[in-house]
């Protein structure tokens, strides 16, 4: 995963391992806080994630069409900036990567899966609050 320093525009390679760590650039050492933001996931990335992960990690399963969907990121990206540090937000979108959809059963969405070491620990369908979410992630905890 690629970071960009916001201080001197620096392009930082970022293991996935260290991704909900703070990092220091690499070439002004200025600190780049955990990643408190959705990551949009391909199978490559979400398995890299899942593999390395050391804070749990929220699914949004979702799609462009979809507006429940469109209602539930608003309320995902809350529960990625109130968790930066603590779990991980990672978005999948099922009409680029039906796969990952059907690795976890999703028949409807938006589904949320949480997983902690690589293993589901909750899911479910549709729309709920940021405050739910993050019940789920410290649930299975996230500190």
């Amino acid at each position: 995963m690629i970071r960009t320093c916001a201080a001197c525009g620096q392009k930082n390679r970022v293991r996935p391992e260290n991704i909900s760590n703070t990092i220091r650039c690499g070439k002004c050492k200025t600190p780049l806080p955990p990643i408190a933001e959705p990551i949009e996931a391909d199978g490559p990335l979400f398995d890299d994630v899942l593999k390395s992960a050391k804070v749990p990690v929220l699914v949004d399963f979702w799609a462009a069409w979809c507006g429940p969907c469109g209602m539930a990121a608003p309320e995902v990206a809350r529960v990625a900036q109130t968790m930066a540090g603590r779990a991980l937000v990672l978005k999948v979108d099922t009409e680029s990567h039906p796969d990952l959809a059907a690795r976890y059963g999703v028949q409807g969405i938006p589904n949320f899966v949480v997983l902690k070491d690589g293993l589901p620990v909750f899911q479910q369908a549709g729309v709920v609050p940021a405050a739910e979410m993050t019940k789920w992630l410290e649930t299975a905890g996230a500190r």
